[in-house]
């Protein structure tokens, strides 16, 4: 019987099942079965995408626009350049019910998913030709990570990871509804905001600034400081390394400008050479802000004033009698150089580029 009983129990013991053997392990060469994912530097580009962390951020900007030809033919421009995206610095359709047209317009020539980015002008901002609502609602924001009132007051980090530039949109110097302008006032909440904006960029080190608004303050085509001449001096100040506006129908963009030593301010409607912190057109980050205004994206132009005492503070200009032309900011930015240049539409001629590099 004890024979038995331990027979059988050998034989229980033989069905059990054992430990799991290891996998082996794949010899040199051999493929996982389960391969990592691709990195995202190697997936192949897409037109509009948002570019990998710390790669070169290619935009355009330009304002004044309409429906016209002109309008359509700048566009083009920009769907030639393929940049990642545009920021279209106010007035759009110059008519109030026309916002879904100009919006197809856009997306005709540069697609439903393309980041055309906006900030309202005066013809929209108040609703009388148009309404940035719904302009925003057709042209909605592309890019993520996106922070404030889209459209009005806004800011954004490109790349969002690692990021090359911050782009902050304000709205000073243009009226909203009934007639109320934002307030943008030395220590206003819009003035701490967009102060904040600037401080964080440098406290965290993003290569390049870029501040875009309709209104410019230095202007040698039809308008005086309508950004306002304090908030103007503030983005000196803080170093803000490119300064883009419409609302004048002109192109205009200035040397780099500084303030302290023997410029205590920028003062409208004068000139004051100790403003003038670079006059080439090769110039170093940290010595002073470049303002350009770009209110030539299809709309009729304006003339440029030559006797104006601001016209010594600017490089570069072109207007209705003066090497006239319709086209856009083209701009490229890597970690140690912000390279732009302007690109006119078809039948236009005139040219202009400058570049700053980082110390």
């Amino acid at each position: 019987m004890g024979a038995c009983l331990l027979s059988l129990t050998l034989l229980l013991s033989a069905c059990q099942p054992g430990p799991p053997e290891p996998a082996p392990r794949p010899s040199p060469g051999t493929p996982s079965s389960n391969p990592a994912p691709p990195s995202p530097s190697s997936a192949p580009p897409s037109s509009g995408a948002a570019p990998a962390p710390g790669e070169p951020v290619h935009f355009t900007a330009q304002g004044d626009i309409g429906v016209s030809t002109g309008a359509k033919k700048v566009l083009d421009v920009v769907a030639g350049l393929n940049p990642q995206l545009n920021l279209a610095l106010g007035d759009f359709a110059y008519k109030a019910g026309l916002e879904q047209q100009f919006c197809d317009m856009v997306t005709a020539r540069l697609g439903e998913d393309f980041p055309y980015q906006l900030v309202t002008g005066n013809h929209e901002s108040d609703g009388h030709d148009g309404d940035i609502e719904k302009f925003v609602q057709c042209l909605p924001n592309k890019l993520p990570g996106v922070q404030g009132e889209y459209g009005t007051q806004w800011r954004v980090d490109v790349p969002a990871q690692n990021p090359v530039v911050r782009f902050i949109l304000v709205s000073p110097g243009i009226d909203f509804r009934d007639g109320q302008p934002l307030d943008y006032s030395r220590g206003s909440e819009r003035w701490r905001w967009t102060a904040d904006a600037i401080d964080d960029a440098k406290a965290q080190d993003i290569p390049w600034t870029v501040v875009g608004m309709h209104t410019p303050c230095l202007s040698i085509g039809n308008y005086d400081c309508q950004a306002g001449q304090d908030f103007t001096n503030m983005l000196i100040e803080k170093k803000v390394d490119l300064v883009l506006s419409g609302h004048d129908h002109v192109y205009q963009r200035t040397h780099q400008l500084s303030t302290g030593g023997d410029c205590a301010e920028l003062v409208p409607a004068s000139f004051t050479s100790g403003c003038l912190a670079d006059t080439d057109a090769s110039m170093v980050q940290g010595s002073g802000t470049v303002f350009a205004t770009v209110g030539v994206g299809g709309v009729g132009l304006y003339n440029v004033h030559a006797d104006d005492p601001e016209m010594r503070y600017f490089a570069s200009t072109s207007g209705k009698n003066q090497d006239p032309a319709l086209g856009t900011l083209d701009v490229t930015a890597t970690a140690d150089e912000l390279a732009a240049r302007f690109v006119p539409a078809d039948g236009y001629s005139f040219s202009d580029s400058f570049t700053v590099r980082r110390r």
